[in-house]
Protein backbone atom coordinates (compact mmCIF):
# COMPACT_ATOMS: atom_id res chain seq x y z
CA UNK A 1 0.00 0.00 0.00
CA UNK A 2 1.05 3.58 -0.60
CA UNK A 3 2.61 5.14 2.49
CA UNK A 4 -0.34 7.20 3.72
CA UNK A 5 -1.25 8.87 6.99
CA UNK A 6 -4.82 9.40 8.17
CA UNK A 7 -6.95 11.63 10.36
CA UNK A 8 -9.74 10.65 12.72
CA UNK A 9 -12.08 12.66 10.45
CA UNK A 10 -11.22 10.29 7.54
CA UNK A 11 -8.88 12.38 5.41
CA UNK A 12 -5.74 10.78 4.00
CA UNK A 13 -2.35 12.41 3.49
CA UNK A 14 0.54 11.46 1.21
CA UNK A 15 3.80 13.30 1.84
CA UNK A 16 6.21 14.07 -1.02
CA UNK A 17 8.93 16.36 0.34
CA UNK A 18 7.20 19.52 1.59
CA UNK A 19 4.12 18.87 -0.57
CA UNK A 20 1.21 16.87 0.78
CA UNK A 21 -1.67 15.44 -1.26
CA UNK A 22 -5.00 15.24 0.61
CA UNK A 23 -8.23 13.38 -0.04
CA UNK A 24 -10.86 11.38 1.83
CA UNK A 25 -10.58 7.70 2.63
CA UNK A 26 -12.41 4.82 1.00
CA UNK A 27 -14.37 4.37 4.23
CA UNK A 28 -15.49 8.03 4.14
CA UNK A 29 -16.66 7.87 0.53
CA UNK A 30 -18.63 4.67 1.29
CA UNK A 31 -20.30 6.40 4.25
CA UNK A 32 -21.21 9.42 2.11
CA UNK A 33 -22.63 7.51 -0.84
CA UNK A 34 -22.62 9.00 -4.33
CA UNK A 35 -20.63 12.25 -4.29
CA UNK A 36 -22.36 14.96 -6.33
CA UNK A 37 -20.46 18.18 -5.45
CA UNK A 38 -17.15 19.22 -3.91
CA UNK A 39 -16.26 22.73 -2.78
CA UNK A 40 -12.49 23.21 -2.59
CA UNK A 41 -10.34 26.19 -1.60
CA UNK A 42 -8.47 28.53 -3.93
CA UNK A 43 -4.79 28.37 -4.85
CA UNK A 44 -2.75 30.23 -2.25
CA UNK A 45 -5.32 29.81 0.55
CA UNK A 46 -3.63 29.13 3.90
CA UNK A 47 -5.01 26.88 6.61
CA UNK A 48 -4.13 25.88 10.15
CA UNK A 49 -4.19 22.20 11.04
CA UNK A 50 -7.73 21.02 11.75
CA UNK A 51 -9.54 23.93 10.10
CA UNK A 52 -12.21 23.45 7.43
CA UNK A 53 -10.88 23.61 3.87
CA UNK A 54 -13.95 22.56 1.92
CA UNK A 55 -17.25 20.73 1.73
CA UNK A 56 -18.30 17.51 0.07
CA UNK A 57 -21.92 16.74 -0.79
CA UNK A 58 -23.46 13.41 -1.64
CA UNK A 59 -26.93 12.08 -2.27
CA UNK A 60 -27.07 11.35 1.49
CA UNK A 61 -25.41 14.30 3.21
CA UNK A 62 -23.04 17.24 3.12
CA UNK A 63 -19.95 17.18 5.29
CA UNK A 64 -17.02 19.44 6.01
CA UNK A 65 -13.46 18.63 4.97
CA UNK A 66 -10.69 19.35 7.49
CA UNK A 67 -7.07 20.10 6.68
CA UNK A 68 -4.73 17.55 8.30
CA UNK A 69 -1.68 19.86 8.38
CA UNK A 70 -0.92 23.58 8.45
CA UNK A 71 -0.04 24.84 5.00
CA UNK A 72 -0.77 26.70 1.79
CA UNK A 73 -2.75 25.30 -1.15
CA UNK A 74 -0.42 24.83 -4.13
CA UNK A 75 -2.64 22.66 -6.35
CA UNK A 76 -6.33 21.83 -6.63
CA UNK A 77 -7.84 18.84 -8.41
CA UNK A 78 -10.03 21.07 -10.57
CA UNK A 79 -11.24 18.01 -12.52
CA UNK A 80 -13.41 17.08 -9.51
CA UNK A 81 -15.86 19.89 -10.25
CA UNK A 82 -16.93 18.04 -13.41
CA UNK A 83 -16.16 14.54 -12.10
CA UNK A 84 -17.12 14.35 -8.40
CA UNK A 85 -17.74 10.62 -8.83
CA UNK A 86 -13.95 10.13 -8.94
CA UNK A 87 -14.01 10.40 -5.14
CA UNK A 88 -16.21 7.28 -5.09
CA UNK A 89 -14.40 5.48 -7.88
CA UNK A 90 -10.81 6.09 -6.76
CA UNK A 91 -10.54 8.10 -3.51
CA UNK A 92 -6.82 7.37 -3.09
CA UNK A 93 -5.99 8.10 -6.74
CA UNK A 94 -7.71 10.42 -9.20
CA UNK A 95 -10.16 11.42 -6.43
CA UNK A 96 -7.48 13.41 -4.56
CA UNK A 97 -8.59 16.92 -3.62
CA UNK A 98 -5.78 19.35 -2.88
CA UNK A 99 -2.03 19.61 -2.47
CA UNK A 100 -0.51 21.88 0.13
CA UNK A 101 2.96 23.06 0.98
CA UNK A 102 3.36 22.06 4.62
CA UNK A 103 4.54 24.75 7.05
CA UNK A 104 5.08 22.54 10.12
CA UNK A 105 6.36 19.08 9.19
CA UNK A 106 6.32 17.99 12.84
CA UNK A 107 2.49 17.95 12.62
CA UNK A 108 2.85 14.70 10.64
CA UNK A 109 3.41 13.05 14.03
CA UNK A 110 -0.20 13.77 14.99
CA UNK A 111 -1.55 11.73 12.06
CA UNK A 112 -2.43 8.05 12.19
CA UNK A 113 -0.61 5.23 10.45
CA UNK A 114 -2.65 2.62 8.59
CA UNK A 115 -2.85 0.23 11.56
CA UNK A 116 -4.08 2.91 13.96
CA UNK A 117 -6.62 4.15 11.41
CA UNK A 118 -7.96 0.62 10.86
CA UNK A 119 -8.38 0.27 14.64
CA UNK A 120 -10.51 3.46 14.69
CA UNK A 121 -12.62 2.08 11.82
CA UNK A 122 -13.16 -1.20 13.67
CA UNK A 123 -14.27 0.73 16.75
CA UNK A 124 -16.69 2.86 14.67
CA UNK A 125 -18.12 -0.15 12.87
CA UNK A 126 -18.57 -2.07 16.14
CA UNK A 127 -20.43 0.77 17.93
Amino acid sequence: MIDLKFTKSHEWVKLDGEIVTIGITDYAQHQLGDVVFIELPEMGDKFDQGSQFGTIESTKAATELFIPLTGEVVEINSELSNNPQWVNENPLGKGWMIKIKVNILSEMGSLLDEGSYKKILEDEINK
